[in-house]
């Protein structure tokens, strides 16, 4: 595997000139794009390659591989991030699997691997394209454009999962509409009508059924006028300024359809409309034609009371148009609900809160990284790898609080191993604690560090500076400090990684239990079976550990045994002979599937005196049995 060195100061592109190859993108979208047409692009991108540029990091969001096409979707407290992927070295647009990322904060990404790839289609041959995922009845369904073997057309396929980090299946085993065209993208409408859409050089959408893998009446187009897509000027096979890759979504009544506009390079344009199919009204640009990608993608939410703006170009060293990366900006809408004009640049948006480094932390939880990869790990889920002397990864905004005492990590070597320095706001920053890494006789051979930490108070970015001897060091897998009680200090919970079995932790009707398996970290969770009762659950005293009027942060993964449970913490709070309930986080719904979230900050607050506050993972409603792991409330 390649490596994307990719230092603080990383080399950013300009755009490519407007006058390369009108309708490249047309032409390679529809598989027309001949040899030679490839091989003037590719020239093309060589030269602006050569031109100079700096661009400071936070953006591209990913630096460890080639994203393209973003597809945000909020759930339950977390973006998740749905990628195309561009092979190293492309000199077309080589696409072979997804990939999917997480992130509560907009700036630490978590990457989940690929959950979904050509050959789950087992019809389709090639081309893993621009696609969409939605949540709905307890599912993820994912839209995805790829060539059909039998025919050798584009079609849309639709993978399925519990989980918004799969894996994903193929829904139908076949695909849900086949026209040529690509780039789908999904509208559940506020009355639980669905609308497929997608096409490039046409603009089609269909009305899809409640179980979302079948539709009803035919496919239609949507006319392509002037007026509701812009007019595009030396071009008249194509009037309008729309090319391809629709956003379409719904905010505060009005519907709107974000597109890549024009060709080539592609700007971002928008209309909007009063219905879900029109009649559409063509309002202008929201980002111009920049970076060294000529086509761009677009994907819109609105997440913790913010509206972010996700896109994709070529900066990272050794981007192009065939070898691309997602970035992301936070705007605001104008009060008439207008886009602002938003520009590409290299900070991208700002973090929406603070990261806990008291709970387990994934090491592929990333603001930004220089010469690492990452890799499914033996232990589940992802990994860092491929870590050499002097790479290292940035997580911004940590919050230390009164401080950090020892930091461990989950690490493995099948060579001699080496350092992983911990230094704040820079990677020569101020050093607060090297953990020593020893051989442990593989890669995937694990075993844990521990190290003290002195100095790490408050709020920094935090460094890992990986050092050593020569070639491949070691891997790691998540990383977890530990500080004082109190406060934001550490974690108030006894046996907060379910680690020590069931101590600290008792059982509110049905029966607990330590288990092996499934964890979402380390080598135990809890399981709680057998409620007879929504409030039954996982519970924890921590009346001496309260402080009136403080705000806490919890956080707490859950997995259901079965069904789709909505799950939720509270805290139990008695003073005076009264008891009162605070939801510490919004209830989530949870499936068997993979591992979820719960996470919110509550102000524990009382009058009298305080004689019980009792910690509890129940659920909103049912009494499906569920299982809890790294657990923190803080």
């Amino acid at each position: 595997m390649t490596h994307i060195k990719v230092p603080d100061e990383a080399a950013a592109r300009p755009p490519l000139p407007a006058t390369a190859l009108m309708n490249v993108a047309s032409s390679r979208r529809l598989g027309l794009t001949s040899r030679r047409a490839v091989l003037v692009i590719v020239a093309l991108l060589c030269a602006v390659a050569m031109l100079p540029g700096t661009a400071r990091a936070d953006n591209p969001i990913v630096q460890t591989i080639y994203t393209a096409d973003p597809a945000p979707l909020v759930h339950n407290g977390r973006v998740y991030l749905y990628t195309g992927h561009d092979e190293d070295g492309s000199t077309y647009f080589t696409m072979k699997d997804w990939r999917v990322w997480s992130s509560a904060d907009m700036v630490n990404w978590t990457d989940h691997g690929s959950p979904m790839s050509v050959a789950t289609f087992s019809w389709a041959s090639a081309d893993a394209w621009a696609g969409q995922t939605v949540y709905r009845n307890g599912r993820f369904y994912w839209y995805v454009p790829v060539k059909d073997r039998a025919s050798g057309q584009m079609a849309i396929g639709v993978g399925v999962s519990n989980s918004p980090t799969g894996p994903f299946t193929d829904a139908i085993g076949r695909p849900l509409v086949r026209n040529g065209e690509i780039d789908p993208t999904v509208l559940i409408d506020d009355d639980g009508q669905a609308y497929l859409y997608w096409g490039n050089p046409n603009l089609w959408y269909v009305r899809l059924n409640a179980d979302m893998i079948s539709y009803s009446g035919s496919p239609a187009q949507i006319p392509l006028t002037t007026a509701g897509f812009g007019t595009r000027t030396g071009n008249t096979s194509r009037p309008t300024l729309y090319e391809e890759g629709p956003w379409v979504y719904k905010r505060n009544g009005l519907y709107y359809n974000v597109f890549a506009a024009k060709c080539c390079s592609e700007f971002i344009g928008y209309s909007t409309a009063p219905g879900p199919t029109g009649p559409w009204t063509y309002r202008g640009t929201v980002m111009p034609t920049q970076g060294s990608s000529f086509t761009n993608h677009p994907g819109v939410i609105d997440f913790n009371g913010g509206s972010y703006f996700f896109y994709h170009n070529g900066a990272l060293p050794g981007g192009g148009g065939f070898t691309r990366s997602v970035a992301v900006e936070k705007f605001t809408y104008n009060a008439d609900g207008t886009i602002p004009t938003i520009s590409m640049t290299t900070t991208g948006a700002p973090q929406a809160g603070t990261l806990n480094p008291y709970v387990r932390q994934e090491a592929e939880t990333i603001a930004w990284a220089s010469g690492v990869e990452t890799e499914p790990s033996g232990e589940g889920g992802m990994n860092v790898g491929w870590i050499e002397n002097g790479d290292h990864i940035k997580v911004k905004g940590v919050a230390f609080g009164s401080g950090a005492t020892s930091f461990s990590a989950r690490v493995a070597s099948a060579t001699s191993g080496g350092r992983i320095e911990l230094r704040l706001d820079g990677v020569n920053g101020t050093l607060v604690g090297t953990c020593t890494v020893p051989g442990t006789g593989g890669w995937q051979t694990w075993t844990t560090v521990t190290c003290p930490v002195n100095g790490a108070t408050g709020t920094h970015d935090l460094y890992f500076k990986y050092t050593g001897g020569s070639g491949n060091l070691f891997n790691v897998n998540w990383w977890q400090f530990t500080g004082g009680t109190g406060g934001t200090g550490g974690n108030l919970l006894t046996n907060g990684d379910l680690e020590s079995g069931t101590t600290g932790w008792a059982a509110s009707g049905g029966t607990l239990s330590s288990v092996t398996s499934p964890v979402h970290g380390g080598g135990r969770a809890l399981s709680i079976a057998g409620r007879t009762a929504s409030w039954n659950g996982t519970t924890q005293d921590v009346t001496a550990k309260l402080t009136n009027g403080t705000s806490y942060t919890t956080s707490v993964w859950v997995r259901s045994q079965s069904g789709t449970p909505s799950a939720k913490a509270t805290l139990a709070i008695t003073a005076n002979g009264t008891t009162s309930y605070l939801q510490l986080t919004p209830a989530a719904t949870v499936s068997s599937g993979g591992w979820t979230q719960l996470t919110g900050t509550a102000t524990a607050s009382w009058s009298g005196t305080l004689t019980g506050a009792t910690f509890y993972v129940e659920t909103a409603a049912g009494t499906d049995g569920f299982f809890i792991d790294d657990a923190s409330f803080q």
